[in-house]
């Protein structure tokens, strides 16, 4: 994982695009490597799988900061209608 420390132009954490402008990205973060990285939604379990696997014995320390994981949660009920509209 790498530093990203440049303006972030995201909603609620939830990046606009990947570099290719294709997929939302989602910045991971890891309080042991002081690194934060985004990577598109589509890989973010294997990115955090990968990292926690090779930088940390597979011991859980890379996560989604947990607002960001709520927004998300909160994304896909809704996505799936699993919400009630108010």
């Amino acid at each position: 994982m790498s530093d990203t420390s440049e303006t972030d132009d995201s909603v609620d954490g939830i990046g606009r695009t990947d570099a290719d402008g294709d997929e939302p990205t989602v910045p991971i973060r890891c309080s042991a490597c002081e690194t934060t990285t985004r990577v598109p939604l589509s890989s973010l379990a294997d990115a955090i799988d990968r990292h926690n696997r090779n930088r940390h014995d597979g011991k859980e320390i890379a996560e989604v900061a947990p607002g960001i994981a709520d927004r998300l949660a909160d994304l896909v009920a809704r996505d799936m209608g699993l919400l009630e509209e108010e």
